[in-house]
């Protein structure tokens, strides 16, 4: 039987002190019932001796100081998994929100999981194919990596999100692959996107989806990206399925922590986040990878929008830190209509040459990718010349270039949010661009490539071109 305390001494905010406990454990979970017979839940803050800071996952309305009591379950929160959680929406706090039955537990899990043991983690090293050229053909995402997106407000990365979760695969295997997908801090207008796409596309039967709207709670809005995780790693090491992991949107979650910190009145570290911001978004992201001995995988895409696009904001500061490269969204190509509007140049993946080449994408991927990289930032830099002194002033190699970034934006970048692209198709169609430089412009590739891959007219065109 389960103690009950009436000694609660104050609330503040999402805060409640308990006085006179005793045997209680930090992160245990608590019930609060009210005068009426409503029950609410908390989570254990900080312990002082037999004095308890709790943490509220409702509002504080209605609740009595005197009337109320309060009862500590004996363990953390905890998140009921299964393989039926496929094709499921559940809440922030791992309910079900579509209706349907309760999820039949296999297993009860804490999801205050450990991050994976660096000498327990097998290298990332297998293609992940998106379907978007941009991340495949130039910032490629391998099987285990930590690989966030930054955008900025307005940004359409909520589309970006929904085309990866859709269009995901690993290819030539035969393990299944899963998607836990996970909404910190959105609007109701943007979940019901997000349901909506991934029924209409039938996405959501292989994807977990967690909603945690803007209205709920903000330790509701801590607590989701752990659910998530709790999910992704049962799915990954227990049920051996390769799970793809997207979160958007993270700042959320970290102006959730503030918000806690504040009300802890903690001192305050960069634009008043909490000191140990790069300690806990490691706690999340280090929980993605592959383990030795299992056949499963967490591989994740955080997805976060930069205050003011400020890639120095502490939020993508540390986020770079603790992952292995970024997708940057460009307000400049979402101007021009250029979707999904990814910015090329300043993107990274640190472990795409551990993902291509012969056997996993094509023999060619390494030399093109460097080639379309050379190529569109000389063209950019050739386009900016043009803007100050006109384009009689650039040489012919130089208004090739131009127009080739010109074609990389329009023909490789821009795709939209609704084709995908095989890694082959994304490979021919940098060719075709190459094209339209002379032969002699594409050192970066191995010769017998070229004779290989290069479109047939492409050296005459070039030619002609400069010709001309």
């Amino acid at each position: 039987m389960l103690r009950e305390y009436k000694t609660i001494e104050e609330v503040a905010g999402p805060l409640m002190l308990v006085k006179q406990v005793d045997g209680v454990k930090y992160d245990e979970l608590g019930e609060i019932e009210l005068p009426n017979g409503e029950i609410r839940r908390c989570r254990v803050l900080e312990v002082n001796g037999r004095s308890v800071l709790v943490q509220l996952f409702d509002s504080a309305a209605g609740l009595s100081l005197s009337e109320s009591k309060v009862r500590f379950m004996g363990h953390g929160v905890e998140l009921s998994v299964s393989e039926h959680m496929l094709g499921r929406v559940l809440d922030g706090m791992g309910e079900p929100v579509d209706g349907g039955a309760p999820i039949l537990a296999q297993k009860k899990l804490n999801i205050n999981g450990t991050p994976i043991n660096p000498a327990a983690r097998h290298y990332p090293s297998e293609f992940i194919q998106t379907g978007v050229s941009t991340i495949d053909g130039l910032n490629t995402l391998v099987r285990g990596q930590k690989l966030p997106i930054f955008s900025g407000s307005g940004l359409p990365h909520a589309d970006l999100a929904a085309q990866i979760a859709r269009q995901a695969k690993v290819l030539g295997d035969d393990a299944k692959f899963a998607v836990v997908f996970a909404a910190i801090g959105i609007t109701f207008e943007e979940a019901d996107f997000f349901i909506s796409d991934f029924r209409k596309t039938g996405a959501l039967d292989r994807t977990v989806l967690f909603i945690n709207l803007a209205s709920d709670p903000a330790i509701e809005r801590i607590t989701t990206p752990r659910m998530a995780l709790t999910a992704a790693e049962y799915l990954a090491f227990d049920c051996n399925m390769h799970v793809l992991v997207i979160m958007t949107d993270m700042t959320n979650y970290a102006e959730a922590l503030r918000e806690v910190s504040a009300a802890r009145k903690e001192v305050p570290g960069r634009r008043g986040y909490p000191g140990y911001l790069y300690t806990d978004l490691a706690t999340i992201y280090e929980r993605a990878g592959r383990k030795m001995g299992s056949e499963g995988s967490i591989t994740m895409i955080p997805i976060l929008s930069m205050p003011e696009d400020d890639k120095t904001h502490p939020i993508p500061d540390l986020t770079g830190y603790i992952t292995e490269g970024q997708i940057i969204l460009s307000r400049e190509l979402y101007r021009k209509g250029v979707l999904p509007p990814v910015d090329v140049l300043p993107s990274l993946s640190r472990l795409k040459d551990k993902g291509i080449g012969k056997g996993k994408t094509r023999e060619d991927h390494a030399g093109t990718m460097n080639q379309l990289f050379a190529a569109y930032a000389r063209g950019k830099d050739a386009k900016e010349l043009m803007v100050v002194l006109g384009e009689a002033a650039l040489t012919p190699t130089d208004r090739l270039y131009a127009k080739f970034a010109d074609a990389f934006e329009a023909q490789y970048v821009n795709q939209g949010f609704y084709e995908n692209r095989s890694i082959e198709q994304t490979l021919e169609l940098g060719w075709k661009l190459l094209s339209i430089l002379p032969r002699s412009e594409l050192k970066r590739i191995d010769p017998k490539l070229v004779d290989r891959y290069l479109p047939q007219n492409g050296e005459n065109g070039a030619k002609g071109a400069e010709n001309g």
